[in-house]
């Protein structure tokens, strides 16, 4: 085996220097018949490169390819680039656009405020929501005005859109506004355009239901829903939503406030009704006696005589 082995490494040497002689040859060979000045040799290279290098596309064709990837590979770089830099503008884009929104939903809900159509004898106080106290128990919001600003318990308490609900606990500087939502809540209604009477019922849901209609076959989803001013909790015909049939076919009211985004709330003052110990005060007033007409001494005389 060992002299075998050596017979091949014999024969293997001057194979390896013949081959690379042949191939030195050949290349020498080419670059004289490439530099030699003839017109014979100049048609000879012609016709060589006629008919070798179409044939060598195939060859070319790893070389291509890699030129290919490397100018998309430039021009991905390019495009990662201002990819990057329109992300970066669409980010500041968002921001603006979002700053915007908040101007543009901040400014509705005050000229809401404005165009609200209420009883030209009722006045309000605007304030600010400070915080929302909302939980499974209790749905209420915190503003801030209060005692100082003449605000009393019971009154109501609008945004641009509908009632939110009434005050309950008034400090010196702040107040406590309980949606309609909250359980505590019952508020008398009026169901238009058909006039039927109902109570609505908060039970800490977006959408409370309402009770006790007078004559539900005449009330249809889409109903507007008005306080009716009955037992004197809210002066009447405040706007409070619309009319809706739940899955399970109860009534319920959707809610016109927008709860998700209270930021002012406008208080009305709501100083009642007065009270009247005497009804013969509404025919004529008492006049002092100083006050009496000129013609009561001819009216007296008349009698005595």
């Amino acid at each position: 085996m060992a002299k075998d082995r050596g017979q091949g490494d014999d024969y293997t040497g001057p194979l390896k220097r013949l081959l690379l002689g042949v191939v030195l040859l050949c290349l020498l060979g080419l670059f004289l018949v490439w530099r030699i000045d003839s017109p014979r040799v100049e048609r000879f290279r012609a016709q060589v490169v006629d008919r070798v290098v179409p044939s060598f596309d195939w060859a070319m064709a790893p070389v291509t390819g890699a030129v290919n990837i490397l100018r998309d590979f430039q021009s991905y770089q390019r495009m990662y680039h201002q990819n990057q830099e329109l992300r970066r503008e669409l980010q500041q884009m968002k921001a603006w656009k979002e700053a915007a929104l908040q101007l543009e939903q901040e400014n509705a809900r005050l000229l809401d405020l404005n165009n609200v159509q209420l009883d030209p004898r009722l006045t309000f106080v605007t304030g600010v929501v400070m915080a929302d106290s909302g939980s499974p128990f209790r749905q209420s919001v915190l503003i801030n005005v209060g005692a100082r600003d003449g605000i009393v318990d019971g009154w109501a308490a609008m945004d641009g859109l509908g009632l939110v609900g009434r005050i309950s606990g008034v400090g010196q500087n702040t107040s406590r506004v309980i949606l309609l939502s909250d359980t505590s809540s019952r508020i008398p209604v009026t169901i238009q355009p058909s006039g039927q009477q109902a109570l609505l019922i908060g039970d800490n849901s977006a959408a409370p239901p309402i009770d006790f209609i007078e004559d539900p076959d005449q009330v249809r989803p889409g109903d507007r829903i008005l306080t009716s001013g009955d037992g004197g909790v809210f002066p009447a015909g405040l706007l409070i939503g619309q009319l809706a049939e739940d899955p399970g076919g109860r009534m319920r009211v959707r809610i016109s406030a927008d709860y998700e985004r209270l930021e002012f709330l406008r208080v009305l003052r709501s100083y009642g009704h007065e009270n009247l110990t005497d009804p013969g005060q509404l025919i004529a007033p008492v006049l002092l006696p100083d006050e009496q007409a000129p013609d009561a001494p001819q009216a007296a005389e008349a009698g005595n005589g």
